[in-house]
């Protein structure tokens, strides 16, 4: 494994600097010194003994990072996406019940849910993050939204992640918002579990399931739990690799499920604990044809994205829950190293990393770590504000001063980290290391999203996490002067959040009616609610009829060029927070048109990145 051959490497370090410690004496003192018990004993305060004890904390560092499983799920909406978190919540210790995503009666509210809306509706519209132990690894679950409305955030938190799980209904199979929210995570290249849920209700076939995966992702699947049967009929999970099949009883709503037993494929008793001569038949035919059709599981390509383990089960009655977070404990990647930005913006097409960049061990001493998400009023009655920060390499401890990256190396006091379960903070008493998530209390203007935290001499800023290009614009009314500072308070934190972007008419300082750009309209709907809740400002959307943007990365004096020679017709143009033209299309047929007539003199780009803030500032 990895972890034992970062071990045994820094071991044979000490033994080598032991062994030469040993050889100095005798060329020294001859042989009786050198067989003297304290021949190799480091004075406490030498040179040798500081590096035997940096050794020892490499060893240390490098066990604590291969220990981390970080992981994110992403769904369509209604796949039982917040229903499956809970449950890894309940399993790995973290809560006694799982709550519900729309609680009735004496149920507990979901943990991953919240905010008001999320209540509301039964749905997440924001991304969560679930820290707790299980089976001796510590594990980070980021919840994100199960909207392609917010793609965005999605892609944000996966930045932050080293695992995705996909969640399928097994009665609906793919749907049009699992493609956009798959095309996201495969941007991050990262490992993908898939776990096909609601198997206690009728359900495709699973072979239907499998085709579905591969003709429309192009990912080979590898069956690791197959169902044995599916609604009324469903009895249990078959684990392939180990030929045996769990046969579940319900357990109660919110609570663990019962295994009734844990039979192997060969024993006599399978056929009769199953209850039922169909499903048992089907079972030994089904082993047959996935031994023979199916690839066998490659790591490698695992790691790589081209390949996905399949699980079945159902997360509401708990069915193979277990099982799904003891495989993700096993065949989960760690802490990867993190690529550093490579200052390319205009080269930037959809977000890829290409596995060509510099990049940051996370076993490297120097702690690191980058903002992925914002999040403020979380606690109404104190208005405060959290900055996710995930931990890239090194130590993180509660007061540790760092630099930060975009505001050109100033120093912050990191004195308020807190750990995160939801919406619950708790004071950070020990160490964080890479993998976790931490969060930072922060002042108006100190973080944004995608920011590097860094120690050490040298500054460094990781890849930028993308802007997607929306496809809804509306001017954003406030109706009630009186509430100037609330609306203008509001909106500043709500774009500081990500929850939308802001586009701005070309040389309008601040002064003029916001432009909110979103990728769907129920992050407006987001947007009006948490004014509404948050700030006691109700506001009134004008929308634009524009339905595609692009970012013009040749810069002012190019488009005015073009627009000159009239080659951008029934084109609106706008600049986005930066100073840098964006091109709003009133249909995908003006873009194509542009895309091929002045796409490559303008540098369309359907994503941009935040410029660096030390660049700007030479610019001007």
């Amino acid at each position: 494994s990895v972890r034992l051959r970062r071990c045994s490497s820094l071991a044979l370090s000490l033994v080598t600097l032991s062994v030469s410690m040993w050889l100095s004496t005798i060329a020294t003192h001859g042989w009786a010194a050198a067989a003297a018990p304290s021949a190799t004993a480091a004075a406490p305060g030498s040179a040798t003994a500081r590096h035997i004890r940096r050794v020892a904390m490499d060893v240390a560092l490098a066990d604590e990072v291969e220990r981390r499983r970080n992981l994110a799920i992403i769904s369509h909406p209604d796949a039982g996406k917040t229903t499956l978190t809970e449950k890894l919540l309940l399993y790995g210790g973290a809560i006694s019940q799982a709550g519900a995503v729309k609680a009735k009666g004496e149920q507990r509210r979901a943990t991953s849910d919240f905010m008001e809306l999320e209540q509301q509706r039964g749905i997440s519209i924001s991304s969560t993050v679930l820290s707790y132990e299980y089976d001796g690894k510590q594990v980070n679950v980021l919840d994100t939204p199960g909207h392609q409305d917010f793609s965005e955030d999605t892609y944000r938190t996966l930045a932050a992640a080293d695992n995705a799980v996909m969640l399928v209904d097994a009665a609906k199979g793919l749907e049009p918002q699992t493609r956009k929210l798959f095309e996201v995570a495969r941007l991050r290249r990262l490992p993908l579990f898939t776990f096909v849920n609601k198997l206690d209700r009728p359900s495709l076939s699973p072979y239907e399931l499998i085709d579905q995966i591969e003709a429309e992702f192009g990912i080979s699947c590898c069956p690791l739990l197959w169902p044995v049967g599916s609604g009324d009929r469903f009895r249990g999970v078959l684990e392939r690799g180990a030929r045996r099949v769990h046969l579940f009883a319900r357990g109660e709503r919110g609570k663990k499920a019962e295994e009734a037993a844990v039979v192997s494929l060969d024993d006599d008793r399978l056929e009769a604990l199953i209850g039922d001569g169909e499903l048992y038949a089907q079972l030994i035919d089904d082993v047959e044809m996935l031994d023979g059709l199916t690839d066998p599981l490659d790591l490698d390509r695992l790691k790589r994205g081209e390949q996905t383990p399949v699980l079945f089960g159902s997360a509401m009655t708990n069915f193979g829950v277990q099982l799904l977070l003891d495989t993700l404990m096993s065949l989960g990647s760690p802490p990867t190293p993190r690529a550093l930005d490579a200052g390319d913006e205009a080269g930037f097409t959809s977000g890829e990393l290409t596995g060509d960049e510099e990049t940051v061990e996370p076993t490297s001493e120097d702690f690191s770590g980058f903002v992925f998400k914002l999040q403020a009023n979380t606690d109404p009655k104190h208005r405060d504000r959290i900055a996710y920060v995930r931990v890239c390499s090194g130590r993180f401890e509660k007061g540790l001063k760092v630099k930060h990256s975009r505001l050109r190396g100033q120093q912050l006091t990191l004195a308020q980290a807190q750990t995160l379960l939801g919406a619950e903070r708790s004071t950070l008493d020990g160490t964080s290391y890479p993998g976790d998530v931490v969060g930072i209390p922060f002042s108006p203007g100190q973080m944004a999203i995608g920011d590097t935290l860094y120690t050490g001499s040298r500054r460094i800023s990781f890849a930028k996490i993308p802007s997607f290009s929306p496809e809804i614009f509306a001017r954003c009314i406030n109706p009630t002067p009186s509430k100037y500072k609330s609306f203008n308070k509001g909106i500043e934190q709500l774009l500081n959040e990500g929850a939308v972007q802001q586009l701005l008419e070309r040389g309008d300082t601040g002064g003029g009616v916001p432009i909110l750009a979103a990728v769907g309209p129920l992050q407006l709907e987001v947007v009006s609610s948490r004014l509404s809740s948050e700030y006691s400002v109700e506001v009134q959307y004008e929308m634009m009829p524009q339905t595609q943007a692009r970012w013009a990365m040749a810069g002012w004096e190019e488009v005015d060029a073009v627009l000159s020679e009239r080659k951008l017709l029934n084109v609106k143009t706008l600049e986005d927070v930066y100073g840098r033209p964006v091109l709003l299309f009133t249909s995908g047929w003006t873009l194509d048109n542009a895309v091929a007539e002045v796409g490559e003199r303008l540098q369309l780009r359907p994503y941009a990145l935040a410029p660096d803030v030390q660049e700007r500032r030479r610019k001007k």
